[in-house]
């Protein structure tokens, strides 16, 4: 070995290493104090550490959206709740101001009543006729005392009082709850006859028991008449789509609105004599199927007898005797009023159904 060789081998031994300095240098640096607490970060983990972290963090979400799921259903709720207060609110101001309407109409119509007959040197009608009239059929009846009146309100769900509500009023109010309404094409307060009793006869019975008989037989006939036009119809269904199928469609629920009025007459027995007396003439007329007949009840009801004048009438200062003619004490006509126009005209819509349902035996008795 030569001199070199072994100078260099001396050297190497010598020398410190490099690793142990480094070590040395951080070690003895008072800056990094900290950094020596805390762990270095891994840079491997497991997979049950990775499932296990995933599955907290779905669960997290998880709970957040059924939390806000949960607050939605809350705050929808209680929007329902806000909402149906105000539609509470509203139907009991609505109910009171119906209510305060009636009774200022009452009160109104009683004022008007008793200015009429002071004006014509009438006696005044005792304060309990007043009421009787005022409330219909209530005096009628037999009266309920009060506690067991707001008894029965609260069992049948209505409110028990109503804001300035006499006893006569709440009875009233528990008299049309109660009140058996009679299903059909027009519901209807009267209790209709089977069909073997609806034959009517051609007089107006005065009492009130027998008028309210004729109606009760008015109404039948034609809600019979009524429903067998809606099931005719209906098993023509398969042809609505042509115009004729749509137009008597149309025909039939406009026939039905417009004799609303009509029922709600026969209900409080208003309809007057010299309309009643035709439609009983036209009904009679119509069930025996002599529809000619009661086309002519109809024509006499609608235009009337009494002369119409054509040109001038009066041309001086003198009545002439001819006019005493014109005025007879005969109605001229009464399509004048609407709504006793639109239910004549559906009596007659009616007659033309009927004799298609029920033809008469003699084909003279057809309407053209």
């Amino acid at each position: 070995m030569d001199f070199a060789s072994l100078m260099s081998k001396e050297i190497a031994k010598a020398k410190p290493a490099t690793p142990t300095t480094t070590t040395t240098t951080t070690t003895s640096n008072p800056d990094n104090d900290n950094d020596n607490n805390t762990p270095p970060p891994k840079k491997y983990i497991r997979r049950s550490e990775a499932e296990a972290a995933r599955e907290a963090a779905y669960l997290a979400s998880q709970r957040a959206l059924e939390e806000k799921r949960a607050a939605k259903v809350l705050e929808k709720r209680k929007r329902e709740e806000e909402a149906a207060d105000e539609a509470r609110a509203r139907e009991d101001k609505r109910r009171r101001l119906e209510e305060e309407t009636r009774r200022r109409r009452e009160e109104q119509a009683a004022a008007e009543e008793r200015q009429r007959r002071k004006r014509l040197g009438l006696p005044e009608l005792p304060k309990e006729d007043r009421e009787g009239s005022q409330d219909g059929d209530v005096g009628a009846d037999e009266d309920i005392p009060d506690e067991k009146l707001i008894a029965k309100l609260r069992e049948i769900g209505a409110p028990a009082t109503l804001f300035g509500e006499t006893h006569r009023a709440r009875l009233r109010r528990y008299r049309r709850l109660t009140t058996v309404v009679t299903t059909g094409p027009i519901p209807t307060t009267l209790q209709l006859v089977e069909e073997k009793d609806m034959k009517v006869s051609g007089t107006i019975p005065q009492d009130k028991a027998g008028r309210l008989y004729l109606f009760r037989q008015l109404a039948s006939y034609f809600t019979m008449v009524l429903r067998e036009w809606e099931a005719a119809l209906a098993r023509e269904s398969q042809q609505r789509d042509t115009f004729a199928a749509k137009a008597a469609v149309n025909a039939m629920v406009s026939s039905r609105d417009n004799m609303v009025p009509l029922f709600r007459k026969f209900e409080k027995g208003e309809l007057e004599d010299d309309i009643l007396k035709p439609v009983v003439e036209i009904v009679q007329a119509a069930q025996d199927r002599r529809y000619v007949d009661a086309n002519d009840g109809y024509l006499r009801l609608s235009i009337g007898k009494a002369a119409w004048p054509i040109g001038v009438t009066m041309v001086g200062i003198h009545e002439r005797s001819a006019r005493e003619k014109l005025h007879n004490g005969e109605r001229g006509h009464i399509m004048s009023d609407e709504v006793t126009r639109k239910y004549l005209q559906s009596i007659k819509r009616c007659l033309t159904f009927a004799q298609v349902r029920w033809p008469p035996e003699d084909i003279r008795q057809l309407m053209g």
